[in-house]
């Protein structure tokens, strides 16, 4: 089933037309889609479709290995017997050979990093029969595709001889909340918001996690056979996507991933905890992990100058990774050896707050879905990110769950899941906005996300400007 992705396949359908041939990057994580979206997209507007796929990483797979294999399938496509290429300027010139100049023709070269990881000349290589050949074809649409981020970025996005060159960049996320529920078939509109959010809080909005899902079985059936069992993918997959994203980086970057489960930290704080000084491999680390889509920056604006904050945190965005780091791999040797039973996942240790965290990561991962039902044009809001403040001689700390500000005004939003939410939440937000310093020509206006019973006394209070149940971002009323 292939659902959402609309704003990227308008983009890349916008690109027919042109001249000459135009060369694509797309880049994401590991099963959040981004060949599908390809495979959709010529399927759609395409007449003729070349896939190519670099061999995964493994002990002694060459360059050599891989140009072999890139022939082999060139190969197939033009119905003859395999061609050997001593380089890739060889390779790619029997690329060139089988693209039609009279046909819409799409060309995916997938894992792109797998495929020229091996050769540092590479990029070179490609440039040169870019330039020479391949965008010489006027229906061409070139894509290069792959889920180590940080590879696409050195040595195309970033790479001085291919400025210009690239002319969409896309940046796969996951799906959309409403989407997700789309991914699970009509019987999703059976389950109860509490429950999609159960399993959203544990897969995200990773597409080839959502296929996992099984509504006709409860949440915690489901999560249980996808997480807890020695088989379950969940239980595997942390190491497989971890090192197919990161190659040679998976060990430090994993230590710094590890550092930031138990929340927000800055590049100081993290040098601090690992007992070095702040320097260029934990910057490049948290860049890398970004990239990767595991971690996110929170970078706001100060709210007395409305200038970038100085201090930049960085917390865990991927909420599968998040869960595996708290809840599976703790228990991966009890898992392992078949000894972790449970009736119900509310008997596990914390398991409500794991999934308060859980339910705020994920809302964080949709914040410009808030906007419409918080009275806000996107276009109009300069940032929109947790604020945190440290206290000190003449303050007191501050930690707000969302701070999105305009140029005349600021919202603290509240994201809350509880079993029950009283009328306490009133108080908690109203201290939070007395203690928070701003501009004083700037308007305050507060907002709550749930999930959960709330109780009636708090719309009654009227301290709310914009109540927001978070079944309304699955799309329900």
């Amino acid at each position: 089933m292939f659902v959402g992705r609309d704003d990227e396949l308008s983009a890349l359908e916008a690109l027919w037309g042109r001249d000459s041939g135009v060369l694509v990057t797309c880049r994401g994580r590991r099963r959040i889609g981004k060949s599908t979206l390809i495979e959709e997209f010529a399927a759609r507007t395409a007449e003729f479709f070349i896939a190519i796929e670099g061999l995964p990483p493994r002990k002694g797979v060459t360059d050599a290995d891989q140009r072999r294999h890139f022939c082999e399938r060139i190969a197939e496509y033009a119905k003859r017997d395999s061609q050997s290429a001593s380089n890739w300027s060889l390779a790619f010139a029997q690329l060139d050979g089988i693209i039609p100049n009279d046909a819409r023709t799409v060309v995916l070269l997938d894992e792109i990093s797998w495929l020229g990881g091996h050769c540092p000349d590479f990029p070179g290589y490609f440039k040169e029969a870019w330039d020479k050949r391949l965008r010489k074809h006027p229906n061409l649409i070139f894509v290069l595709c792959g889920s180590v981020s940080s590879w696409i970025a050195e040595n195309i996005l970033d790479n001085t001889g291919f400025v210009g060159r690239d002319s969409l960049d896309l940046a796969i996320k996951e799906l959309s909340l409403a989407d997700s529920v789309k991914m699970l078939g009509p019987n999703a509109e059976r389950l109860s918001s509490g429950e999609l959010f159960d399993l959203f809080s544990v897969t995200g909005g990773v597409p080839k996690y959502l296929e996992e899902i099984k509504p006709q079985l409860s949440a915690d059936e489901n999560i249980r056979r996808m997480c807890f069992l020695p088989r379950a993918l969940l239980f595997r997959e942390f190491d497989d996507v971890f090192s197919a994203v990161l190659g040679r980086r998976t060990e430090s970057r994993g230590r710094v991933l590890r550092l930031l489960a138990d929340g927000p930290k800055s590049a100081s704080q993290l040098a601090a905890i690992m007992k070095t000084v702040p320097n260029g491999a934990i910057t490049q680390a948290l860049k890398d992990l970004r990239l990767a889509g595991f971690a996110a920056r929170e970078s706001g604006l100060n709210p007395m100058t409305g200038k970038p904050l100085r201090l930049e945190r960085y917390r865990i965005s991927d909420n599968y990774a998040r869960f595996y780091l708290h809840a599976i791999e703790p228990r991966r040797t009890a898992i392992e050896e078949g000894l972790f039973r449970f009736s119900s996942l509310e008997q596990l240790p914390g398991w409500e707050s794991l999934l308060g965290f859980q339910f705020e990561n994920l809302i964080l991962s949709h914040i410009p879905d808030l906007f419409p039902h918080l009275g806000l044009e996107s276009s109009l809001v300069l940032s929109a990110a947790p604020y945190a403040r440290k206290a000190g001689s003449s303050v007191r700390g501050l930690q707000i769950d969302l701070l999105i500000q305009t140029r005349r005004s600021m919202m603290v939003v509240e994201i809350k899941r509880r079993r029950v939410i009283d009328g306490g939440i009133v108080d908690e937000v109203a201290e939070k906005v007395k203690v928070l310093r701003r501009m004083t020509d700037t308007s305050i206006r507060t907002a709550l996300v749930y999930d959960g019973h709330l109780a009636k006394t708090v719309p009654a209070d009227g301290y709310f400007d914009f109540i927001l149940p978070a079944a309304k971002l699955l799309g329900r009323e």
